[in-house]
């Protein structure tokens, strides 16, 4: 009898367990966010013609953590934040802590930065546009210490507030952003697709709005001296307005060669981000996809080669009348004179997979539109998210096409990134061969043979 009764007690333990790891498509979710709005004065990152730091604050900037489990280890961890991008430093700081605290790994840790150009410089992102004294770069070096203990931190808090909860996917459509390749091209290539993923809890109360969209977050342009997320900022407001209890929170397409339109003012801005916020309303109030585990994460890096290195184009450009290719010459010939010049840039990729229903790709750097629209061709059995500037946020990465054309995405970005780019040929087919890798390993059946 007493062994009847520990196989029911049993049994009933076991349906409980299923039920919060998985079955009828509940799972666990946790959400947590934290302020990452600089004190005053602060230097903005994002703009080389920017003279002085900002002096107020438009609307607060966040970090924003979502964690998603289907089973105990099982998991994916979600991070956004309202910033221009995220050093290698940072990012892998922030990895090594909560692998060590959490058990994190990562490939289970996808970060994701919105792009805007009115926050904090997070040093040494674009660290060739300024020329910062001891005083700012102190405070530069303070803010990003800060940022790192707060990323580790809400993810904790996030971690914390697991709980049962039901997630749901879909997409829509805006189309403000334009490319901006060689000014404005009206008739390149764009991604106006809106992907949505929907977290609620078991009693159908939201949780979290994880929306994204290609398009620089550059509403606001160089004049602007206040703190704010752009259109993105607006979006995640409004969505938090319209959705009381849930987190909103927005990563970023690939969006290398995209600009919003028009633009140049904070009510510009608004009126974007209440574009794209009923963009997503109009998802959310419509049928959504069920999104089950289990969840599979994949992560790799490759390496994209500069071509060779050649001393004698630095020490003309370091006595040229661009301040900027002095800057960007003084940094190679100090790294050439210590043997320490980069021949290649370590290229992050990751995948996220919620069984068949959805997949996030998240790519390194700024990349052009060109890279999404190829993802979605080619693996169009998936619903995929394509999630550029995750992770760090280094330089900008051209398809082959917009590498052999040239111009700032093709190769001058380097100049003000710090890199001795622009990079070789070949560097699209690198780029695919990772993400085929990850795909792969993350269980997609569309991967081609390669």
């Amino acid at each position: 009898m007493k062994i009847f009764s520990k196989l029911i007690i049993g049994c009933v333990l076991w349906l409980c367990c299923s039920f919060a790891w998985g079955a009828d498509g509940i799972i666990r979710a946790g959400v947590a966010r934290i302020s990452i709005t600089p004190s005053l004065p602060a230097w903005l990152n994002g703009y080389a013609s920017r003279e002085q730091p900002a002096n107020g604050v438009l609307t607060d900037i966040w970090a924003k953590a979502l964690v998603v489990e289907d089973a105990p280890g099982s998991r994916v961890v979600i991070v956004t934040v309202d910033l221009l991008g995220l050093s290698h430093d940072v990012v892998m700081e922030v990895a090594r802590q909560v692998d060590s605290l959490y058990g994190i790994k990562r490939s289970q840790l996808l970060l994701n930065s919105s792009h805007t150009h009115s926050a904090p410089v997070v040093w040494p992102c674009l660290d060739v546009i300024y020329n910062l004294g001891p005083e700012d770069q102190a405070k530069v070096s303070m803010y990003v210490q800060e940022l790192t203990v707060k990323l580790v931190k809400v993810i904790g808090m996030a971690m914390g507030n697991r709980a049962p909860a039901k997630l749901y996917t879909g997409h829509g459509s805006a189309n403000f952003a334009i490319n901006r390749r060689n000014a404005i091209h009206p008739n390149g290539p764009v991604d106006h697709d809106v992907p949505v993923l929907k977290v609620v809890s078991a009693e159908d109360k939201p949780l979290a709005i994880v929306f994204g969209y290609a398009c620089h977050n550059t509403t606001l342009v160089d004049n602007n001296l206040l703190v704010n997320g752009d259109y993105a900022g607006f979006a995640q407001i409004e969505l938090e307005k319209a959705y009381p209890g849930a987190q909103a929170m927005f990563l970023m397409g690939c969006a290398g060669d995209q600009n919003p339109s028009p633009r140049g003012t904070a009510a510009l801005a608004e009126q974007h981000g209440k574009s794209l916020a009923d963009a997503v309303v109009k998802v959310l109030s419509g049928d959504m996809h069920v999104v089950r585990g289990p969840i599979r994460t994949a992560y790799t890096k490759t390496e994209l080669p500069f071509p060779a290195f050649d001393p004698a184009q630095y020490r003309k450009e370091i006595v040229s009348s661009d301040k900027f290719l002095q800057r960007r010459a003084r940094l190679m010939l100090d790294l050439y004179n210590r043997g320490l010049v980069p021949d290649h840039r370590d290229y992050p990729v990751q995948a996220v997979r919620f069984s068949n229903d959805l997949c996030i790709l998240g790519l390194s750097d700024e990349v052009v539109v060109d890279y999404s629209l190829r993802v979605k061709r080619e693996f169009a059995g998936e619903n995929i998210f394509v999630a550029g500037y995750s992770s760090e946020v280094m330089c900008y990465i051209p398809s082959e096409r917009v590498l052999k054309e040239g111009g700032y995405e093709g190769g001058e970005n380097m100049i003000y990134y710090g890199w001795p780019g622009p990079f070789a040929g070949g560097i699209e087919d690198r780029v695919f061969s990772a993400i085929y890798r990850v795909m792969k390993e993350a269980g997609s059946k569309a991967v081609k043979s390669k």
